[in-house]
C-alpha cells in the first residue's frame, strides 16, 4: 500500500529552532514516525503513511533534524538525543495534539524510545525497529567499545568531519544503493557486522548488486541519492558525532524504564542484531520495557524493515495501535 503524492500533505513548520517538512496522511489519533540514517525522510515510511491512514489514524513523518527538507544545524553540538526528543516534543505540540504513539527506525529508533522515557505524560506508547532500547548507561556506546579494544566501528569512523561526507559524496547513488542492498535481507551474510577494516572506508564493506531486490527500484535509489546530492550527507553523520555529548546530557536517566505500552520489530538478518551488546539487549528488553506487548523478529529480512517487508511490519503496527 502506497500512497500517491498527491494524497499526502506537505508542510513545513516551525518546530522551535527549526523549519520541519512534514509528510502527513489520514485523520484520527497521531502516530508519529522517525526515520534513520540514510534514509529518504518521509519517503521511508511511504507504505506505513497508506496503512495508517486506512487504519483510522493521523500519521505525520518529518523529515528528522539534519535531513531533506528540514533544517541542517552545521555544529555537531545541535545533535545530542536532547535536541532530537526535543524536536518531537515540539512537533506534537505544533500539530495541535496532546498526546502521540512514536514510532522509530534505526537512528530514529533511539529518538522515540528516549521521547518515550522522558514524555510518559506526551507519547502514550512506543515501537522501536531495527535498535532495541538500552537506557543511558554509565559510559557512552564509543567509549565501551574502545574499551574492549574496539576502535574501527563504522561510528568511529564518522566521528570526524569531512571523511565520511567525502566518501559518500563522492557518487551519492552508488553510496545509497551499496549501503541499502548491503544492510537489507537480500544482501551477503556477515558474521561480524558494523567493525572496518582498519584504513578502510565504509563503503569498502558493502557490495554493488547485480540486479535489485523486488521491494527496492532504481527510481528509489535516484530519489533519495537526489536529495542527498542536494543537501549532503552532513546533517546525518551529526547525529553520530553527537554520542558523548549526548551520554553525558542523559545521565540523570541512568537505568530509566519505558513503562507505556511497547514493541519491538526488526530483521532476523538486520546486522545492527550483530553488532555488539545487541543481543543482550534484546534478550533484557522485558525489563527495560516492562509494558512490552511484542517483540518480533522477521525471518529473512534485513535492516530496512518497514520497506523490506511493508505489509507484515505495517500489520504489526496496526493490531499494536488499536489494541492501545
Amino acid at each position: 500500500m502506497e500512497p500517491t503524492l498527491h494524497e499526502l500533505r506537505f508542510e513545513t513548520l516551525q518546530v522551535g529552532a527549526l523549519r520541519m517538512r512534514v509528510a502527513s496522511h489520514g485523520s484520527g489519533p497521531l502516530v508519529l514516525l522517525c526515520h534513520g540514517f540514510p534514509e529518504s525522510w518521509w519517503y521511508s515510511w511511504r507504505h506505513q503513511l497508506a496503512a495508517l491512514a486506512a487504519a483510522g489514524f493521523r500519521a505525520v513523518a518529518p523529515d528528522m533534524r539534519g535531513y531533506g527538507g528540514t533544517d541542517a544545524p552545521p555544529d555537531a553540538d545541535s545533535y545530542t538525543m536532547l535536541h532530537l526528543v526535543g524536536d518531537m516534543v515540539e512537533l506534537v505540540n505544533v500539530l495541535g495534539e496532546s498526546e502521540a504513539v512514536i514510532v522509530g527506525h534505526d537512528w530514529g529508533a533511539p529518538v522515540a524510545w528516549n521521547s518515550a522515557m522522558l514524555r510518559p505524560d506526551l507519547f502514550r506508547a512506543v515501537v522501536g525497529m531495527s535498535v532495541p532500547f538500552h537506557p543511558p548507561a554509565r559510559e557512552d556506546l564509543l567509549s565501551a567499545l574502545e574499551r574492549q579494544g574496539i576502535r574501527t566501528f563504522y561510528m568511529h569512523y564518522f566521528q570526524t568531519p569531512g571523511v565520511a561526507e567525502r566518501e559518500f559524496e563522492a557518487d551519492p547513488e552508488a553510496t545509497i544503493r551499496r549501503i541499502t542492498f548491503s544492510m537489507s535481507g537480500d544482501g551477503p551474510e556477515r558474521v561480524v557486522a558494523g567493525i572496518l577494516a582498519p584504513g578502510a572506508g565504509f563503503l569498502d564493506s558493502t557490495v554493488d548488486p547485480e540486479t535489485l531486490p523486488g521491494w527496492l527500484s532504481s527510481e528509489e535509489i535516484a530519489y533519495v541519492a537526489g536529495e542527498f546530492a542536494r543537501t549532503g550527507f552532513r546533517g546525518g553523520l551529526n547525529w553520530y558525532r553527537g554520542i558523548r555529548r549526548s551520554s553525558e546530557l542523559m545521565a540523570a536517566w541512568r537505568g530509566a524504564v519505558i513503562r507505556q505500552p511497547s514493541m519491538f520489530v526488526a530483521g532476523a538478518r538486520d546486522d545492527v542484531l550483530k553488532f555488539p551488546g545487541s543481543q543482550a539487549r534484546i534478550e533484557n528488553l522485558t525489563r527495560v520495557l516492562p509494558g512490552l506487548r511484542g517483540c518480533h523478529i522477521l525471518d529473512g529480512a534485513g535492516h530496512w524493515i518497514q520497506r523490506e517487508r511493508s505489509a507484515e511490519v505495517n500489520d504489526l503496527l496496526v493490531a499494536f495501535l488499536r489494541g492501545l
